[in-house]
This record gives C-alpha cells, structure tokens and sequence, in this order.
C-alpha cells in the first residue's frame, strides 16, 4: 500500500507530460507553478531553491518556447519532404 501512495505523484507527472506533449502550454503552466509551489512551501531553505525549482522553471521555459515556435517547427520540411531533381 505504501507503494502505492508513493507512486501517486510519478502518475500524475506521467499525465501531465502525456497532456503537454500535445498541448505544450499546459507543460508550461504546470511545470512553472510547481516551481513557485515549491519556493513558497520551502521558505526556509532558499539553499534547495536552484538545484530543486530551477529544473523546472527550465522545463518550464522549454515547453512555453516550444509552444511559441510550434508553428515555424512544423511549417519546416524534413529530408523525406525535399525532392531533388
């Protein structure tokens, strides 16, 4: 059982990253609170900030810029696209 509540937050990370890699600014929103979630519940330890809320402010970075680029990224042809003649 106690297996089982300690994989809880793993399952919800799972599904969060399953909405993201569709709708990337849902990874943005998430991954951003979280961060600022975890600085306002650790206020006593501003040691544990950076190595603990930066990776996720990063990741959070990356889906926002990945949602704002997504556009141009698709619009790109691939190698198998371009036809030589």
């Amino acid at each position: 059982m106690a297996l089982l509540i300690h994989l809880i937050p793993t399952a919800a990370i799972i599904v969060i990253l399953m909405l993201s890699w569709r709708w990337e600014w849902i990874g943005g929103l998430v991954f951003i609170n979280a961060g600022i979630v975890y600085i306002i519940m650790t206020p006593s330890h501003p040691t544990w900030w950076l190595p603990i809320a930066g990776p996720l402010f990063l990741i959070s970075v990356l889906f926002f810029v990945g949602w704002f680029y997504r556009k141009e990224i698709k619009a790109k042809p691939t190698d198998q696209e371009i036809h030589y003649t």
